[in-house]
Protein backbone atom coordinates (compact mmCIF):
# COMPACT_ATOMS: atom_id res chain seq x y z
CA UNK A 1 0.00 0.00 0.00
CA UNK A 2 1.18 3.35 -0.87
CA UNK A 3 1.54 6.13 0.94
CA UNK A 4 -1.06 7.93 -0.54
CA UNK A 5 -3.52 5.56 -0.19
CA UNK A 6 -2.58 4.50 3.14
CA UNK A 7 -3.09 7.98 3.64
CA UNK A 8 -7.05 8.32 1.98
CA UNK A 9 -7.93 5.16 4.18
CA UNK A 10 -6.80 6.45 7.37
CA UNK A 11 -9.29 9.79 6.83
CA UNK A 12 -11.96 7.86 5.98
CA UNK A 13 -11.57 5.21 8.95
CA UNK A 14 -11.23 8.24 10.96
CA UNK A 15 -13.87 9.93 9.73
CA UNK A 16 -16.55 7.36 9.70
CA UNK A 17 -15.06 6.93 13.18
CA UNK A 18 -15.31 10.50 14.33
CA UNK A 19 -18.89 10.51 12.67
CA UNK A 20 -20.63 7.40 13.75
CA UNK A 21 -18.90 5.40 16.54
CA UNK A 22 -17.63 8.18 18.92
CA UNK A 23 -21.21 9.93 18.57
CA UNK A 24 -23.04 6.40 18.94
CA UNK A 25 -20.53 5.45 21.89
CA UNK A 26 -21.40 8.57 23.46
CA UNK A 27 -24.48 8.36 23.11
CA UNK A 28 -24.43 5.09 24.74
CA UNK A 29 -22.58 6.64 28.06
CA UNK A 30 -25.06 9.43 27.63
CA UNK A 31 -28.13 7.22 27.93
CA UNK A 32 -26.29 4.65 30.62
CA UNK A 33 -25.06 7.93 32.92
CA UNK A 34 -28.70 9.77 32.26
CA UNK A 35 -30.40 6.32 33.24
CA UNK A 36 -27.96 5.93 36.60
CA UNK A 37 -29.16 9.79 37.48
CA UNK A 38 -32.41 8.95 36.71
CA UNK A 39 -32.69 6.11 38.68
CA UNK A 40 -30.83 7.96 41.70
CA UNK A 41 -33.03 11.04 41.30
CA UNK A 42 -35.87 7.96 41.17
CA UNK A 43 -34.61 6.11 44.42
CA UNK A 44 -34.28 9.94 46.29
CA UNK A 45 -37.97 11.06 45.36
CA UNK A 46 -39.06 7.36 46.55
CA UNK A 47 -37.35 7.77 50.13
CA UNK A 48 -39.12 11.31 50.18
CA UNK A 49 -42.61 9.72 49.11
CA UNK A 50 -42.25 7.55 51.65
CA UNK A 51 -42.19 9.90 54.83
CA UNK A 52 -43.94 12.68 53.04
CA UNK A 53 -47.46 13.24 54.62
CA UNK A 54 -49.86 15.68 53.04
CA UNK A 55 -51.90 18.16 54.71
CA UNK A 56 -55.57 16.60 56.11
CA UNK A 57 -58.31 18.31 57.91
CA UNK A 58 -58.01 17.28 61.77
CA UNK A 59 -62.04 18.04 61.87
CA UNK A 60 -63.93 14.82 61.27
CA UNK A 61 -67.45 16.52 61.48
CA UNK A 62 -66.48 18.90 59.32
CA UNK A 63 -68.53 17.53 56.37
CA UNK A 64 -71.55 17.46 58.85
CA UNK A 65 -71.33 21.00 60.20
CA UNK A 66 -71.14 22.03 56.15
CA UNK A 67 -74.40 19.99 55.56
CA UNK A 68 -75.79 21.52 58.64
CA UNK A 69 -75.48 25.26 57.74
CA UNK A 70 -77.01 24.37 53.80
CA UNK A 71 -80.51 26.36 55.13
CA UNK A 72 -78.50 29.79 56.01
CA UNK A 73 -76.57 29.43 52.78
CA UNK A 74 -80.05 29.21 50.58
CA UNK A 75 -81.45 31.60 52.47
CA UNK A 76 -77.89 34.15 51.58
CA UNK A 77 -78.58 32.91 48.34
CA UNK A 78 -82.50 33.31 47.64
CA UNK A 79 -82.65 37.14 49.38
CA UNK A 80 -79.94 38.21 47.11
CA UNK A 81 -81.60 36.94 44.62
CA UNK A 82 -84.65 38.66 45.07
CA UNK A 83 -83.26 41.97 46.02
CA UNK A 84 -81.10 42.27 43.07
CA UNK A 85 -84.37 41.36 41.03
CA UNK A 86 -83.00 38.51 39.27
CA UNK A 87 -85.14 36.29 36.85
CA UNK A 88 -83.89 33.79 37.57
CA UNK A 89 -80.60 32.38 39.47
CA UNK A 90 -78.83 28.60 40.21
CA UNK A 91 -76.29 28.51 43.33
CA UNK A 92 -74.55 25.49 44.34
CA UNK A 93 -71.77 24.33 47.07
CA UNK A 94 -69.04 22.18 46.12
CA UNK A 95 -66.95 20.20 48.91
CA UNK A 96 -63.87 18.07 48.69
CA UNK A 97 -64.62 15.97 45.08
CA UNK A 98 -68.26 16.43 44.77
CA UNK A 99 -71.34 19.09 44.45
CA UNK A 100 -72.99 18.58 47.99
CA UNK A 101 -75.77 21.44 46.87
CA UNK A 102 -77.58 23.14 44.37
CA UNK A 103 -80.53 24.82 44.37
CA UNK A 104 -82.78 27.69 42.43
CA UNK A 105 -84.69 30.73 42.47
CA UNK A 106 -86.97 32.11 40.40
CA UNK A 107 -87.17 31.38 36.45
CA UNK A 108 -84.87 30.64 33.79
CA UNK A 109 -87.83 31.42 30.89
CA UNK A 110 -89.93 34.39 32.08
CA UNK A 111 -92.83 33.95 29.70
CA UNK A 112 -92.70 30.05 30.14
CA UNK A 113 -91.89 30.08 34.26
CA UNK A 114 -89.68 27.35 34.08
CA UNK A 115 -87.86 27.71 37.34
CA UNK A 116 -84.37 27.69 38.03
CA UNK A 117 -82.44 24.37 39.17
CA UNK A 118 -78.90 23.10 39.52
CA UNK A 119 -79.61 21.34 35.97
CA UNK A 120 -80.39 24.80 34.34
CA UNK A 121 -77.85 25.43 31.51
CA UNK A 122 -76.78 29.11 31.77
CA UNK A 123 -74.43 30.42 29.75
CA UNK A 124 -71.54 31.38 32.07
CA UNK A 125 -69.47 33.46 30.15
CA UNK A 126 -65.95 34.49 31.19
CA UNK A 127 -66.21 30.93 33.43
CA UNK A 128 -65.45 29.38 30.38
CA UNK A 129 -61.80 31.04 29.97
CA UNK A 130 -59.74 28.37 32.40
CA UNK A 131 -61.09 25.67 30.72
CA UNK A 132 -59.58 27.21 27.75
CA UNK A 133 -56.12 27.51 29.61
CA UNK A 134 -56.57 24.02 30.94
CA UNK A 135 -57.02 22.85 27.10
CA UNK A 136 -53.27 24.89 26.44
CA UNK A 137 -51.80 23.21 29.54
CA UNK A 138 -52.84 19.73 28.35
CA UNK A 139 -51.43 20.17 25.10
CA UNK A 140 -47.96 21.42 26.58
CA UNK A 141 -48.21 18.67 28.86
CA UNK A 142 -48.50 16.44 25.85
CA UNK A 143 -45.06 18.52 24.21
CA UNK A 144 -47.55 19.94 21.52
CA UNK A 145 -46.31 23.52 22.34
CA UNK A 146 -44.96 25.48 25.08
CA UNK A 147 -46.19 28.18 26.81
CA UNK A 148 -43.61 30.84 26.21
CA UNK A 149 -43.64 30.19 22.33
CA UNK A 150 -44.41 33.03 20.00
CA UNK A 151 -48.35 33.05 19.63
CA UNK A 152 -47.37 33.75 15.71
CA UNK A 153 -46.43 30.03 15.11
CA UNK A 154 -49.72 28.90 15.40
CA UNK A 155 -51.44 32.17 13.91
CA UNK A 156 -48.77 33.40 11.04
CA UNK A 157 -50.85 36.54 10.81
CA UNK A 158 -49.49 37.78 13.92
CA UNK A 159 -45.93 37.83 12.98
CA UNK A 160 -46.23 40.28 11.15
CA UNK A 161 -48.58 42.65 13.18
CA UNK A 162 -46.81 45.48 13.88
CA UNK A 163 -47.01 46.23 18.03
CA UNK A 164 -46.58 49.16 20.52
CA UNK A 165 -42.66 50.27 20.29
CA UNK A 166 -39.96 48.94 18.32
CA UNK A 167 -38.51 46.63 21.50
CA UNK A 168 -41.63 44.80 22.02
CA UNK A 169 -41.23 41.18 22.52
CA UNK A 170 -43.20 38.60 20.96
CA UNK A 171 -46.60 37.97 22.19
CA UNK A 172 -46.28 34.53 23.53
CA UNK A 173 -48.87 32.08 24.53
CA UNK A 174 -48.54 32.64 28.26
CA UNK A 175 -49.04 36.47 27.38
CA UNK A 176 -52.38 35.43 26.09
CA UNK A 177 -53.51 33.15 29.15
CA UNK A 178 -52.78 35.80 31.60
CA UNK A 179 -53.83 39.21 29.84
CA UNK A 180 -50.41 40.77 29.26
CA UNK A 181 -50.34 40.59 25.27
CA UNK A 182 -50.84 44.21 24.96
CA UNK A 183 -53.80 44.44 23.92
CA UNK A 184 -56.74 46.95 25.29
CA UNK A 185 -59.37 45.65 27.98
CA UNK A 186 -62.41 44.42 25.43
CA UNK A 187 -65.54 43.59 27.41
CA UNK A 188 -68.46 45.78 25.54
CA UNK A 189 -67.15 45.19 22.20
CA UNK A 190 -65.90 41.36 23.18
CA UNK A 191 -69.20 40.22 24.49
CA UNK A 192 -70.84 40.85 21.45
CA UNK A 193 -68.55 38.70 19.37
CA UNK A 194 -69.28 35.44 20.27
CA UNK A 195 -70.54 33.78 17.29
CA UNK A 196 -67.33 35.75 15.15
CA UNK A 197 -66.16 32.90 12.42
CA UNK A 198 -62.60 32.32 12.39
CA UNK A 199 -61.89 33.92 8.95
CA UNK A 200 -63.03 37.54 10.14
CA UNK A 201 -60.67 36.89 13.13
CA UNK A 202 -57.48 36.21 10.81
CA UNK A 203 -58.99 39.56 9.16
CA UNK A 204 -58.82 41.20 12.11
CA UNK A 205 -55.77 40.30 12.93
CA UNK A 206 -54.42 40.90 9.27
CA UNK A 207 -55.78 44.48 9.55
CA UNK A 208 -53.64 45.13 12.67
CA UNK A 209 -54.33 45.55 16.07
CA UNK A 210 -54.47 48.80 18.22
CA UNK A 211 -52.22 48.07 21.36
CA UNK A 212 -52.81 49.43 24.76
CA UNK A 213 -49.41 48.31 26.34
CA UNK A 214 -45.99 46.44 25.23
CA UNK A 215 -46.51 42.55 26.13
CA UNK A 216 -45.08 41.42 29.22
CA UNK A 217 -45.13 44.35 31.05
CA UNK A 218 -49.44 44.63 32.17
CA UNK A 219 -52.20 43.24 32.84
CA UNK A 220 -55.28 44.38 30.82
CA UNK A 221 -57.78 41.68 30.52
CA UNK A 222 -58.87 40.55 26.82
CA UNK A 223 -61.24 38.52 25.70
CA UNK A 224 -59.65 38.91 22.09
CA UNK A 225 -56.31 37.09 23.54
CA UNK A 226 -58.50 34.24 24.68
CA UNK A 227 -59.90 33.78 21.13
CA UNK A 228 -56.48 33.42 19.97
CA UNK A 229 -56.11 30.55 22.73
CA UNK A 230 -59.02 28.89 21.25
CA UNK A 231 -57.36 29.18 17.53
CA UNK A 232 -54.26 27.75 18.73
CA UNK A 233 -55.89 24.55 20.49
CA UNK A 234 -57.72 24.26 17.15
CA UNK A 235 -54.60 24.34 15.05
CA UNK A 236 -52.57 21.93 17.44
CA UNK A 237 -55.26 19.47 18.10
CA UNK A 238 -56.47 19.22 14.51
CA UNK A 239 -59.94 19.99 15.70
CA UNK A 240 -61.89 22.84 16.71
CA UNK A 241 -61.33 23.91 20.20
CA UNK A 242 -64.83 22.82 21.18
CA UNK A 243 -64.39 19.65 20.39
CA UNK A 244 -61.09 19.17 22.25
CA UNK A 245 -62.20 20.51 24.85
CA UNK A 246 -65.01 18.46 24.88
CA UNK A 247 -63.59 15.13 24.11
CA UNK A 248 -60.42 15.86 26.77
CA UNK A 249 -61.99 17.70 29.81
CA UNK A 250 -65.84 17.78 29.64
CA UNK A 251 -66.64 13.99 28.75
CA UNK A 252 -63.50 12.50 31.21
CA UNK A 253 -65.09 14.51 34.22
CA UNK A 254 -68.31 13.16 33.22
CA UNK A 255 -70.06 16.61 32.46
CA UNK A 256 -72.16 15.22 30.50
CA UNK A 257 -74.45 18.15 30.32
CA UNK A 258 -72.27 21.17 28.86
CA UNK A 259 -72.20 22.28 25.44
CA UNK A 260 -71.25 25.06 23.49
CA UNK A 261 -73.88 26.01 20.95
CA UNK A 262 -77.38 26.95 22.92
CA UNK A 263 -80.04 25.75 20.01
CA UNK A 264 -78.43 22.23 21.08
CA UNK A 265 -79.60 22.29 24.51
CA UNK A 266 -83.48 20.63 25.94
CA UNK A 267 -85.74 23.66 25.80
CA UNK A 268 -86.75 23.17 29.74
CA UNK A 269 -82.99 23.33 30.83
CA UNK A 270 -81.58 26.27 28.74
CA UNK A 271 -81.88 29.80 30.65
CA UNK A 272 -82.78 32.35 28.57
CA UNK A 273 -80.60 35.80 29.48
CA UNK A 274 -82.64 39.41 30.62
CA UNK A 275 -81.88 43.16 31.34
CA UNK A 276 -84.03 45.50 33.51
CA UNK A 277 -85.49 48.03 30.99
CA UNK A 278 -88.41 50.41 31.58
CA UNK A 279 -89.44 48.61 35.06
CA UNK A 280 -89.67 45.02 33.09
CA UNK A 281 -87.40 42.25 32.00
CA UNK A 282 -86.80 42.96 28.30
CA UNK A 283 -84.80 39.60 27.22
CA UNK A 284 -81.21 39.42 25.52
CA UNK A 285 -80.71 37.87 21.83
CA UNK A 286 -78.19 34.66 22.84
CA UNK A 287 -75.39 34.05 19.84
CA UNK A 288 -74.35 31.15 18.49
CA UNK A 289 -71.66 29.61 19.38
CA UNK A 290 -68.13 30.64 17.54
CA UNK A 291 -64.44 31.53 17.08
CA UNK A 292 -64.56 34.26 20.84
CA UNK A 293 -66.64 31.27 22.35
CA UNK A 294 -63.17 30.02 24.09
CA UNK A 295 -63.33 33.23 26.13
CA UNK A 296 -67.18 32.71 27.24
CA UNK A 297 -69.45 30.78 25.22
CA UNK A 298 -70.00 27.69 27.62
CA UNK A 299 -73.44 26.46 28.85
CA UNK A 300 -73.59 24.05 31.90
CA UNK A 301 -75.29 23.44 34.85
CA UNK A 302 -74.64 24.31 38.17
CA UNK A 303 -74.40 20.06 38.88
CA UNK A 304 -72.27 19.96 35.82
CA UNK A 305 -69.39 22.68 36.32
CA UNK A 306 -69.63 21.80 39.71
CA UNK A 307 -67.58 18.25 39.25
CA UNK A 308 -65.28 21.09 37.14
CA UNK A 309 -64.73 22.80 40.61
CA UNK A 310 -64.10 19.46 42.57
CA UNK A 311 -61.14 18.91 39.98
CA UNK A 312 -59.91 22.11 40.81
CA UNK A 313 -60.08 21.16 44.50
CA UNK A 314 -58.70 17.72 43.56
CA UNK A 315 -55.14 18.92 42.60
CA UNK A 316 -55.29 20.16 46.63
CA UNK A 317 -52.76 18.95 48.85
CA UNK A 318 -50.13 18.02 46.15
CA UNK A 319 -49.83 13.64 47.06
CA UNK A 320 -48.28 10.92 46.07
CA UNK A 321 -51.84 9.14 44.57
CA UNK A 322 -52.46 8.12 41.56
CA UNK A 323 -53.15 10.84 38.49
CA UNK A 324 -57.14 10.41 37.69
CA UNK A 325 -57.80 13.45 35.79
CA UNK A 326 -57.73 15.20 32.12
CA UNK A 327 -54.79 16.60 32.90
CA UNK A 328 -52.30 16.39 35.61
CA UNK A 329 -52.51 17.74 39.34
CA UNK A 330 -49.80 19.74 39.17
CA UNK A 331 -50.72 21.67 36.18
CA UNK A 332 -53.92 21.99 38.12
CA UNK A 333 -52.05 23.85 40.73
CA UNK A 334 -50.08 25.99 38.25
CA UNK A 335 -52.98 27.56 36.79
CA UNK A 336 -54.06 28.72 40.39
CA UNK A 337 -51.07 30.80 40.93
CA UNK A 338 -50.41 34.49 40.32
CA UNK A 339 -48.68 35.00 37.69
CA UNK A 340 -49.97 38.82 36.66
CA UNK A 341 -50.52 41.05 39.81
CA UNK A 342 -53.94 42.88 39.39
CA UNK A 343 -55.13 44.82 41.85
CA UNK A 344 -54.70 45.77 45.99
CA UNK A 345 -57.95 46.78 47.89
CA UNK A 346 -56.81 48.21 51.16
CA UNK A 347 -60.38 49.04 51.89
CA UNK A 348 -62.23 45.65 50.65
CA UNK A 349 -65.17 44.72 53.23
CA UNK A 350 -66.94 41.68 54.03
CA UNK A 351 -70.10 41.83 53.43
CA UNK A 352 -70.72 41.80 57.09
CA UNK A 353 -69.38 45.01 57.51
CA UNK A 354 -65.39 44.11 58.35
CA UNK A 355 -62.78 45.08 56.33
CA UNK A 356 -59.88 42.99 55.51
CA UNK A 357 -57.26 44.12 52.47
CA UNK A 358 -57.54 42.02 49.37
CA UNK A 359 -55.14 41.55 47.20
CA UNK A 360 -55.44 40.01 43.31
CA UNK A 361 -53.60 38.28 40.64
CA UNK A 362 -54.56 36.72 37.62
CA UNK A 363 -53.42 32.98 36.81
CA UNK A 364 -54.20 30.84 33.89
CA UNK A 365 -57.81 32.02 33.16
CA UNK A 366 -58.13 32.24 36.49
CA UNK A 367 -58.53 35.16 39.13
CA UNK A 368 -56.05 34.58 42.71
CA UNK A 369 -57.50 36.52 45.75
CA UNK A 370 -55.52 36.29 49.13
CA UNK A 371 -57.39 38.30 52.23
CA UNK A 372 -55.87 39.90 55.19
CA UNK A 373 -56.31 36.72 56.82
CA UNK A 374 -54.22 34.81 54.36
CA UNK A 375 -56.89 33.00 53.00
CA UNK A 376 -56.38 32.00 49.52
CA UNK A 377 -59.13 32.00 46.53
CA UNK A 378 -59.34 31.00 42.99
CA UNK A 379 -62.15 31.05 40.49
CA UNK A 380 -63.55 33.62 37.85
CA UNK A 381 -66.33 35.67 37.50
CA UNK A 382 -68.83 35.42 34.09
CA UNK A 383 -70.58 38.49 32.44
CA UNK A 384 -72.68 38.80 29.24
CA UNK A 385 -75.38 40.27 27.91
CA UNK A 386 -77.94 38.39 29.69
CA UNK A 387 -75.80 36.27 32.15
CA UNK A 388 -73.95 36.66 35.57
CA UNK A 389 -72.11 34.06 37.10
CA UNK A 390 -69.25 33.20 39.61
CA UNK A 391 -67.25 30.62 41.28
CA UNK A 392 -64.86 30.38 43.83
CA UNK A 393 -62.95 27.65 45.34
CA UNK A 394 -61.09 27.82 48.80
CA UNK A 395 -58.00 25.02 48.20
CA UNK A 396 -57.22 24.88 51.54
CA UNK A 397 -60.67 24.58 52.99
CA UNK A 398 -61.51 22.02 50.61
CA UNK A 399 -64.84 24.23 49.59
CA UNK A 400 -66.01 26.04 46.71
CA UNK A 401 -69.14 28.28 46.09
CA UNK A 402 -70.70 28.78 42.09
CA UNK A 403 -74.00 30.93 41.03
CA UNK A 404 -75.24 31.88 38.06
CA UNK A 405 -78.06 34.18 37.13
CA UNK A 406 -79.64 35.37 34.14
CA UNK A 407 -79.51 39.14 34.26
CA UNK A 408 -77.26 41.23 32.68
CA UNK A 409 -73.80 41.11 34.37
CA UNK A 410 -75.32 39.56 36.96
CA UNK A 411 -73.11 40.62 39.93
CA UNK A 412 -72.11 37.82 42.29
CA UNK A 413 -68.93 38.27 43.84
CA UNK A 414 -70.66 40.24 47.09
CA UNK A 415 -72.86 37.10 47.86
CA UNK A 416 -70.28 34.35 47.18
CA UNK A 417 -68.01 36.07 49.47
CA UNK A 418 -70.93 36.11 52.30
CA UNK A 419 -71.64 32.37 51.40
CA UNK A 420 -67.82 31.52 51.76
CA UNK A 421 -67.38 33.91 54.61
CA UNK A 422 -70.74 32.73 56.83
CA UNK A 423 -69.89 28.83 56.06
CA UNK A 424 -66.13 29.01 57.71
CA UNK A 425 -67.73 30.52 60.36
CA UNK A 426 -71.18 28.56 61.56
CA UNK A 427 -69.25 25.35 60.46
CA UNK A 428 -66.15 26.26 62.42
CA UNK A 429 -63.95 25.38 59.26
CA UNK A 430 -60.23 25.26 59.49
CA UNK A 431 -57.83 24.76 57.09
CA UNK A 432 -55.81 21.41 56.43
CA UNK A 433 -53.07 20.63 59.02
CA UNK A 434 -49.32 19.66 57.76
CA UNK A 435 -48.25 16.28 59.88
CA UNK A 436 -44.49 16.88 60.94
CA UNK A 437 -41.85 15.88 58.67
CA UNK A 438 -39.33 12.88 60.37
CA UNK A 439 -36.80 15.60 60.19
CA UNK A 440 -38.18 18.13 61.57
CA UNK A 441 -39.78 16.02 64.65
CA UNK A 442 -36.08 14.67 65.30
CA UNK A 443 -34.37 18.50 65.43
CA UNK A 444 -37.07 19.82 67.02
CA UNK A 445 -36.53 16.86 69.95
CA UNK A 446 -32.52 18.11 69.71
CA UNK A 447 -33.31 21.29 69.70
CA UNK A 448 -35.44 20.54 73.29
CA UNK A 449 -32.34 19.14 74.74
CA UNK A 450 -30.31 21.93 74.21
CA UNK A 451 -31.95 24.74 75.39
CA UNK A 452 -31.40 26.65 77.31
CA UNK A 453 -27.99 26.14 77.72
CA UNK A 454 -26.42 25.12 74.74
CA UNK A 455 -24.34 22.72 76.09
CA UNK A 456 -22.02 20.72 73.28
CA UNK A 457 -23.90 22.75 70.52
CA UNK A 458 -21.02 23.03 68.37
CA UNK A 459 -20.33 19.43 68.40
CA UNK A 460 -23.91 18.43 67.93
CA UNK A 461 -23.49 18.10 64.14
CA UNK A 462 -27.22 19.47 63.78
CA UNK A 463 -26.58 22.95 63.25
CA UNK A 464 -25.90 24.29 59.50
CA UNK A 465 -21.92 26.26 58.85
CA UNK A 466 -24.06 29.36 59.07
CA UNK A 467 -25.79 28.91 62.48
CA UNK A 468 -22.79 30.34 64.85
CA UNK A 469 -21.22 32.51 62.70
CA UNK A 470 -24.55 34.20 62.55
CA UNK A 471 -25.00 34.27 66.48
CA UNK A 472 -21.97 33.20 68.98
CA UNK A 473 -23.19 30.30 71.00
CA UNK A 474 -22.17 32.73 73.88
CA UNK A 475 -24.68 35.06 73.02
CA UNK A 476 -27.48 32.53 71.87
CA UNK A 477 -26.98 30.95 75.61
CA UNK A 478 -27.12 34.41 77.04
CA UNK A 479 -30.31 35.24 75.36
CA UNK A 480 -32.23 31.68 76.11
CA UNK A 481 -31.64 31.59 79.58
CA UNK A 482 -32.65 35.23 80.52
CA UNK A 483 -36.05 34.19 78.24
CA UNK A 484 -36.10 30.29 80.00
CA UNK A 485 -35.75 32.53 83.70
CA UNK A 486 -38.95 34.85 82.80
CA UNK A 487 -40.97 31.78 82.28
CA UNK A 488 -40.11 30.02 85.48
CA UNK A 489 -40.27 25.86 85.92
CA UNK A 490 -41.07 24.37 82.33
CA UNK A 491 -44.58 22.95 82.79
CA UNK A 492 -45.11 21.50 79.19
CA UNK A 493 -43.51 21.34 75.91
CA UNK A 494 -45.96 21.69 72.94
CA UNK A 495 -46.56 20.00 69.58
CA UNK A 496 -44.69 21.29 66.46
CA UNK A 497 -46.79 23.09 64.16
CA UNK A 498 -45.15 22.97 60.70
CA UNK A 499 -44.92 25.29 58.33
CA UNK A 500 -43.80 22.88 55.18
CA UNK A 501 -41.59 20.41 55.29
CA UNK A 502 -38.42 22.04 57.04
CA UNK A 503 -39.90 25.03 58.91
CA UNK A 504 -41.85 25.11 62.12
CA UNK A 505 -42.76 26.21 65.72
CA UNK A 506 -43.38 25.15 69.03
CA UNK A 507 -43.98 26.56 72.33
CA UNK A 508 -42.40 26.00 75.44
CA UNK A 509 -44.95 26.62 78.80
CA UNK A 510 -43.71 27.93 81.96
CA UNK A 511 -45.60 28.53 85.65
CA UNK A 512 -45.15 32.45 84.59
CA UNK A 513 -45.16 32.47 80.83
CA UNK A 514 -44.26 30.53 77.46
CA UNK A 515 -41.62 31.10 74.98
CA UNK A 516 -41.89 30.12 71.05
CA UNK A 517 -39.29 28.29 69.28
CA UNK A 518 -39.06 28.87 65.85
CA UNK A 519 -36.38 27.07 63.38
CA UNK A 520 -36.14 26.76 59.75
CA UNK A 521 -33.81 23.98 58.25
CA UNK A 522 -31.37 24.05 55.04
CA UNK A 523 -31.56 22.74 51.94
CA UNK A 524 -29.01 19.79 52.79
CA UNK A 525 -29.92 16.32 53.11
CA UNK A 526 -29.72 15.42 56.27
CA UNK A 527 -31.45 18.94 56.86
CA UNK A 528 -29.73 21.09 59.16
CA UNK A 529 -30.54 23.77 61.60
CA UNK A 530 -30.17 27.22 59.98
CA UNK A 531 -31.72 29.66 61.66
CA UNK A 532 -33.59 29.74 65.35
CA UNK A 533 -35.62 32.28 66.71
CA UNK A 534 -36.71 32.11 70.89
CA UNK A 535 -39.25 34.67 71.95
CA UNK A 536 -42.04 35.50 74.80
CA UNK A 537 -45.48 34.97 73.72
CA UNK A 538 -47.16 38.05 75.45
CA UNK A 539 -50.35 37.56 77.61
Amino acid sequence: MDSVTFTKKFILNYYFMKRFILPLSLLIYSAAHSQSELQKAQASTSSYAQTYQPPVFSDKDRLARIKEAIPVVEKLYKEYAEKNNFPGMAFGLVVDDQVIYSDGYGYTDVMKKTKASGKSLFRIASMSKSVTTMAILKLRDEGKLRLDDPAYLYIPELKSMPLLTADSPAITIRNLMTHTAGFPEDNPWGDRQLDTKDDELIQLIKKGLSNSNVPGVQYEYSNLAFAMLGKIIGKVSGTSYQQYITDSIFKPLGMNSTLWEYTKAPADLLAHGYRWEDGKWKEEELLHDGTYGAMGGILTSIEDFGKYMAFHLSAWPPKNDKETGPVKRSSVREMQQPWTFNNLNTRFKYPDGRTCALVSSYGYGLRISRDCDNRLFAGHTGGLPGFGSQWWIMPEYGIGVIANGNLTYAGMNTVNFAVMDTLISIAGLQPRTLPVSPILKQRKKELAQLLPDWSNAERSKIFAVNFFPDKSVEIRRKNSQQLFAKIGKISAVKDLVAENQLRGKFVVEGEKGALEIFFTLTPENPALVQQLDVKEISK
